[in-house]
């Protein structure tokens, strides 16, 4: 913290305990609350039961847990593929093709999701390219609406990155895809980490794109958190929220360590 005295410290303290936990930790917590409850008693939920987390890690809610696993890593792979290989190519251009390539890629989140789920229905509903119907259409849908934050993510690690590391190498006779592969890419290791995390957390949590796009035999997670909720069953949908949280949580701790790790490289 910025502030040098006791009292300050323990007032910045008091502040962000009164914003923190109205905002955001108590309504997380009201979800963990009802996702063991059967009914509410008051303003709070009560009858304690675990039959939701039952129902929520077998059948249908486990196959949509296992899609929305799949659909982010698959979207998180491609998009930091794409976004680091336009973040290393921006690098190289003028300030003019840099805008160019800043403005293509925030585009899409510039738009509400719904708008590029709309423009991905539209686009690929024909041949040649026709992917409405399969699992393909809702993948590139997450890979398009996140891949603007590993480029940037990227981006900005590149303009911190020192040339010295790349000189160096080419000044000892390593040819260009050596200096790519084994000094730069090694280098942004804990931005391209941080990044994959971004985009596994985005694409996990993604539904406005994805209610107009999933086929039903692609359902990922929070279209089904939606429909619980949406029907009444507000204790299994918040049951199904509690294990979608967890196991983001559990990837981004995994990637943090290995972050961590590629730090102290």
């Amino acid at each position: 913290m910025l502030v040098h005295s006791r009292k300050g410290k323990w007032a910045a303290w008091a502040l962000f305990l009164v914003l923190f936990l109205p905002l955001f930790a108590l309504p997380l917590l009201v979800i963990v609350a009802a996702s063991f409850s059967t009914h509410w008693s008051g303003a709070f939920p009560s009858g304690p039961t675990t039959e939701h987390y039952s129902a929520a890690v077998r059948g249908e809610s486990l196959q949509a847990l296992t899609t929305s696993l799949v659909t982010a890593v698959t979207a998180s792979l491609l998009a930091l593929t794409v976004g680091s290989w336009a973040a290393i190519a921006a690098a190289r251009l003028g300030k003019r093709g840099r805008r160019v390539l800043d403005a293509l890629f925030v585009l899409p989140v510039a738009v509400p999701s719904v708008v590029v789920g709309l423009a991905i229905l539209v686009a690929f509903s024909k041949p040649p390219m026709l992917l409405n119907g399969t699992r393909w259409i809702v993948i590139l849908a997450h890979t398009v609406l996140v891949t603007a934050f590993a480029y940037q993510s990227v981006a900005a690690a590149i303009i911190r990155l020192d040339p010295m590391y790349e000189q160096a190498a080419a000044s000892l006779g390593a040819r260009p895809s050596y200096v790519l592969f084994r000094v730069k890419l090694p280098l942004l290791l804990p931005s391209l980490t941080a990044a994959a995390g971004l985009c596994f957390a985005l694409s996990m949590g993604e539904l406005s794109a994805t209610m107009m796009l999933y086929p039903p035999d692609w359902m990922p997670l929070p279209v089904l958190i939606f429909t619980a909720t949406d029907r009444g069953s507000l204790f299994t949908g918040s049951a199904l929220a509690v294990v979608l949280m967890g196991t983001t949580l559990l990837v981004l701790l995994a990637l943090s360590r290995i972050r961590t790790k590629a730090s102290y490289r």
